[in-house]
């Protein structure tokens, strides 16, 4: 058994010691009577002095710390304890576990202190009552008869990943009609890979001018907090529920957890409540009959939903509601895409390039020659400071007005050989230079593959294709979820840097003397660049 020091004893004897008796002992948080998916995770250690009525020490420790935590906490009440309490040691000391009461006599066996049992321990149990009670009155995150069934519609949600195809600004509306909620317009967070969920907001009003908040002030955090705090929406959000994998400088992607480390949470923002994580009984309801409507008109129309356009679909369904719901067996539900909004918000967001008309660009046949065969290739981003280097390192360098926003520049980087880079920047330069660089769809024809076609916009509309990649790649699907954000962030411009070096050492990793030229563009969606799905016959051909 583990005994003081002897220091520590002569330490504690010098404490003037008082005619009092301590009660002492260690309980669980969590009260018998609490809702079965409470997380008490500890346990409680209590001394009081029982003469004066005073709580000497208190200290919370997990349920399988051993029994010195106890004698810990005895200490800090003897020496450091609880205003208003003075430090002193006791003449007895009562606690109702026998363990406890063997173990204390040992450690304390030359303290001069009398350590008892009693079946009761009257002030502790008054205290540890008061904590119960607590904890009873508390309101749980779900109402207990939804929560069940609200984890179960969250995780279909979860495995439906509405976030593969659906980008924020495509909103869906779920018209309800009943608890005082008429329409919710429903934003699918994740396809970025950085935070999954959904968004269900009361009005249209609001979310955009969320989207306009955090488009005028992303730059600063006050604001973007703010802006947050001012929505008016129910949410589910999914977290790790293994918090080692909740540092976002790991890169985690919760996409790539199974099913069993995934926890959702539902809530409310409001713009007089704040965040809310909390739902009450009305409010489980409406999000209960969104989510489940929204799951059936993902699984009825996925395949539209994945087209390249976002289409104009609507459905109408009847949700059954839970037993515990007295006055309605069932809630008519009408589910409809919304393309002009859609169209209206990427617009705000400056997706629309309003210094070229895409749509009236006379496009050319798709090259294919521009780029050499045995290119190394990469999506990346150069930091804002290693740009400036870069601008000013570069054998060619065309400059665009480039706003410095997050962490760099997405770039395309191709690393070649010398005299094949030279030529690749000799044609670009021919023809007036880069105007934008896109990933657009792809499909084989013949073997039903479908591919992410990287291309190159030059100024006099030539196309040329500098990358193929499949959709199911996943480290190109990681890689294009950074490049959308990082796009984004600088308000649709990106570049291209053509290297040299190859066959030398610094093959796949060209360093600042290897970047022969730096093309700065613009970043278009499929949809600017509107020319549908490209076949891949035996040459590339519109569709």
């Amino acid at each position: 058994m583990t005994s003081f020091n002897r220091s520590t004893s002569r330490r504690l004897k010098k404490l003037t010691q008082i005619p009092s008796v301590w009660e002492g002992d260690r309980r669980p948080l969590s009260s018998p009577n609490q809702f079965s998916d409470s997380e008490a995770k500890g346990e409680c250690i209590l001394w009081v002095d029982y003469s004066q009525g005073v709580v000497r020490g208190m200290d919370v420790v997990a349920s399988d710390i051993g029994p010195e935590a106890i004698v810990r906490t005895l200490m800090q009440a003897m020496e450091h304890p609880q205003s208003p309490a003075r430090p002193a040691r006791p003449q007895r000391i009562v606690v109702k576990d026998r363990e406890i009461q063997f173990y204390l006599r040992g450690v304390l066996q030359d303290l001069d202190i009398a350590i008892d049992y009693a079946p009761e321990l009257p002030l502790i149990d008054e205290l540890f009552r008061g904590f119960a009670d607590i904890l009873d009155s508390q309101t749980p995150d779900l109402p207990p008869q939804y929560a069940q069934i609200l984890r179960e519609k969250a995780f279909a949600i979860w495995q439906a990943a509405p976030w593969e195809f659906l980008e924020e600004q495509q909103i869906l509306s779920i018209e309800i009609n009943k608890w005082d909620v008429g329409t919710l317009y429903a934003s699918v967070m994740g396809m970025l890979g950085m935070e999954y969920g959904i968004l269900f907001y009361r009005s249209e009003e609001s979310l955009k001018q969320f989207r306009a908040a955090v488009l005028t002030d992303q730059e600063s955090t006050e604001h973007l907090e703010e802006a947050f705090l001012k929505q008016d929406c129910l949410f589910l959000t999914f977290e790790s529920a293994d918090e080692t994998h909740e540092d976002e400088d790991q890169g985690d992607d919760l996409a790539d957890l199974p099913l069993s480390e995934i926890d959702p949470t539902f809530g409310n923002i409001h713009p007089l409540e704040g965040l809310r994580a909390v739902l009450y009984d009305e409010e489980a309801l409406v999000i209960l009959v969104a989510i489940e409507s929204l799951s059936r008109f993902i699984r009825d129309r996925r395949r539209q939903l994945h087209e390249d356009i976002f289409p104009t679909l609507s459905r109408r369904y009847r949700i059954s509601l839970p037993q515990s719901e007295e006055s309605t067996k069932s809630v008519p539900v009408t589910v409809s895409t919304m393309p002009q909004l859609a169209a209206e918000l990427e617009e705000m967001a400056g997706f629309d390039i309003d210094d070229q008309e895409i749509d009236n660009l006379d496009f050319q046949s798709l090259q294919d020659d521009l780029i050499p065969e045995d290119s190394f290739l990469s999506l990346d981003v150069v930091s804002w400071e290693m740009l400036d280097f870069l601008r000013k390192g570069v054998s060619y360098h065309q400059a665009g007005e480039i706003k410095q926003v997050g962490d760099g520049l997405p770039v395309i980087l191709i690393q070649t050989s010398r005299p094949k880079a030279k030529t690749v920047i000799e044609r670009i330069e021919a023809t007036g230079g880069l105007k934008a660089i896109c990933f657009n769809p792809g499909a084989d024809s013949f073997d039903g593959d479908r591919y992410d076609l990287g291309l190159l916009q030059t100024q006099n509309g030539e196309l040329f294709l500098f990358g193929e990649f499949l959709d199911e790649d996943p480290t190109h699907v990681e890689a294009r979820k950074k490049w959308n954000q990082r796009c984004k962030n600088t308000k649709g411009y990106c570049g291209l840097i053509i290297a040299k070096g190859l066959t030398g050492a610094s093959r796949g990793n060209p360093q600042l003397r290897d970047m022969m030229a730096l093309f700065e563009a613009r970043s278009l969606s499929p949809k600017d660049l509107g020319i549908g799905t490209l076949q891949l016959m035996p040459q590339l051909k519109f569709e």
